[in-house]
């Protein structure tokens, strides 16, 4: 039977009707619901970005979209056809989602944080022909989108977004409910990324009706997602299915905190989505900031009971909202009310409820359903369930099965949990071996097989180690032959991150690796990992030549190295000669030391100069010129 959904209404949750007398069952496809907000509030403001002041209504968003709709069918892209996305969130990337699903086609977008051989990689296997981007609207990307032709496979043409009419008909598409929409590529245990096909009927699924999260006409909800993250379909679709205005806003890690944070009120944002990991940043830095939200949601790991008991305490959002769900099943698949109430007495947040027309299941090895209390894999059915992956038949058969029982199509997540006596799921974690590291899903075996692809290594294992800000990658590496002839065993670690670096996105390379020389081996014969965790116990420090005296008590370098050590969670004494990155530390930790040094000695410090200055010494210097080098009260 699985969890029915009506346990996921309780009698105060919003379940707002269709306004303006559109039907659910009249919508067949995204920008039919879109078209119908063109009709009914042309001038209505549909995407914004503050930054550079620039905003588009409904009326000139459908305009502009039609523009690409017209050049890409000018092209020869016909529905069914893919067509990559090399852009930076912005106005012009709603242009560009829009068009392309006017013209009936489907939109893959790119991630500007990985390597250039990887996302040409991603083309090619795509089977796309174009990458629309935007010149003349910034670099972005770290340059990359500005000449996307420097890096595209053979075969595939960079396009730039249309910024007057082509003069060609505008295709008149009535895409159909399992018609691709977009396809979003994860991580892929095998070593080869994973396209994720989402339909229209999916994304509809998660839109209208929505039981986790309402947007209402008029509402201005914040787009701060990476475009190649799932969660930018909820901040686009279901602000312009609902009539909303789209608007274009800064990550956490774009900007000092507090004026991260005054941006939600001056913005007047309503609704919001944050990673879990950036949540627990911003409740640990700044609980109150997110009182003026009507919906926050949060979402990609294991929330946090202490980060969300501090936000209820100070100044919560109307709503906070756990949601969860892997790329496959659209964005969310469950979520959960987050309030003094239902948290009572809880050790563990669950991810609650299915969200609109999706059913959950607890099965077994064998699809059966288990006994409510008891352990299985989370399953997901419904219209939010994806086609399948792009390419990858074998793989799509083995996630995507028939349950017995219902012989509805459902998705294996390779989540574990159980079913709470309330009806709420609870999840333990993974059956396999993939993890959530700052909102982005890695599978740990992609790096290991990168490692050793490398050639530096004859053996590489890495592991998830801490968790919420503080978590990080762990790698073990046994050198190969030709890597210790080449590389001192000192150096291999920056050498192998920089072979890796090539083709792996950034936040995929260990903060750290121990060379090993030798594996060790369980009873079965297998790698033992939990003896190589074991080599990451605190071990005494060996003396160094010189010893390095503590910084003095009273300086500013005593209040960096104590603000380090609280923030990296280390028991060790931080010296001036520590980098922040070796200690573990990673961007999302570097705002926690930027808004305390702030806090403490009211000097402004950006979190790129955290993460950049080679040495505590050296942060403490910039820091210093800024104080006058006072003594710290």
């Amino acid at each position: 039977m699985g969890i029915p959904e009506a346990l996921a209404a309780p009698a105060s949750a919003p379940e707002p009707l269709q306004k303006w007398g559109l039907a659910v069952s009249d919508a067949a496809n995204v920008h039919d619901i879109v078209a119908h907000w063109v009709e009914r509030r042309p001038d209505g403001c549909a995407v914004r970005a503050p930054e550079g002041a620039e905003e588009l209504s409904y009326q000139e968003l459908w305009r502009r979209a039609g523009w690409l709709a017209a050049d890409l069918a000018r092209r020869g892209v016909s529905p069914g056809d893919l067509v990559a996305v090399a852009q930076d969130r912005s106005v012009d990337l709603v242009v560009t989602f829009l068009g392309i699903l006017r013209a009936g086609a489907a939109y893959l977008p790119l991630d500007g944080l990985a390597p250039t051989s990887r996302l040409a990689d991603i083309v090619a296997g795509s089977g796309a022909r174009f990458a629309v981007h935007a010149p003349g609207r910034g670099a972005g990307a770290g340059g990359r989108w500005a000449d996307p032709a420097s890096w595209l496979p053979e075969g595939v043409e960079a396009l730039a977004l249309p910024r007057t009419d082509p003069g060609a008909p505008v295709p008149v598409i009535a895409s159909a409910g399992d018609d691709p929409a977009y396809v979003n590529f994860t991580s892929g245990s095998t070593g080869r990324p994973k396209g994720v096909v989402v339909p229209h009927r999916a994304v509809l699924r998660l839109a209208l009706r929505s039981r986790f999260c309402t947007v209402e006409a008029g509402d201005q909800v914040a787009s701060a997602a990476n475009p190649a993250f799932d969660a930018t379909t909820f901040e686009l679709w279901n602000t312009l299915t609902a009539g909303a205005t789209v608007v274009v806003f800064p990550s956490v890690t774009d900007l000092p905190i507090d004026e991260w944070t005054a941006l939600i009120r001056t913005e007047r944002i309503d609704t919001m989505f944050l990673t879990t990991s950036l949540f627990h940043t911003v409740a640990r830095e700044r609980p109150g900031a997110f009182g003026t939200l009507r919906n926050l949601v949060v979402g990609g790991e294991q929330l946090e009971l202490t980060a969300v008991n501090r936000v209820l305490a100070a100044e919560p959002p109307a709503r906070l909202v756990n949601g969860y769900g892997p790329t496959e099943t659209t964005t969310f698949a469950a979520y959960f009310d987050c309030t003094p109430e239902s948290l009572a007495g809880a050790e563990r947040i669950p991810v609650g409820y299915p969200l609109q027309d999706t059913a959950l299941y607890l099965l077994d090895a064998g699809l059966n359903e288990v006994p409510a209390g008891e352990t299985g894999e989370l399953c997901v059915g419904g219209p939010g369930v994806a086609l399948g992956y792009l390419g990858r038949p074998e793989l799509t058969a083995e996630r995507f099965v028939t349950h017995p029982a219902t012989g509805q199509r459902i998705y294996r997540t390779g989540d574990t949990g159980r079913l709470l006596p309330g009806g709420a799921v609870e999840l333990f974690g993974r059956s396999d071996r993939q993890v959530k590291l700052r909102g982005f899903r890695i599978e740990l075996e992609e790096i290991e097989r990168s490692a050793l692809a490398c050639g530096l290594a004859d053996s590489a294992f890495v592991e998830k180690v801490g968790e919420g800000p503080t978590a990080s990658l762990v790698g073990f590496v046994l050198p190969s032959r030709e890597a210790s002839a080449e590389v001192a065993a000192a150096e291999l670690p920056a050498a192998l991150n920089r072979r890796l670096g090539e083709t792996l996105p950034r936040y995929m390379l260990p903060a750290r690796w121990l060379v090993l020389d030798r594996v060790p081996f369980g009873s079965t014969g297998k790698a033992d990992r939990a003896r190589l965790l074991e080599l990451l116990a605190p071990a005494a420090p060996a003396a160094p030549a010189a010893p390095e005296p503590a910084p003095d008590s009273e300086s500013v370098t005593a209040a960096l190295a104590a603000i380090w050590q609280d923030v990296l969670g280390t028991d060790r004494t931080v010296l001036p000669s520590d980098n922040f990155l070796d200690l573990g530390g990673n961007s999302i930790l570097a705002m926690q030391v930027a808004a305390r040094v702030l806090k403490r000695l009211g000097v402004p410090v950006d979190a790129g100069a955290v993460l950049l200055s080679d040495t505590l010494g050296e942060l403490a210097g910039h820091v210093g010129a800024e104080t006058g080098e006072v003594a710290v009260p």
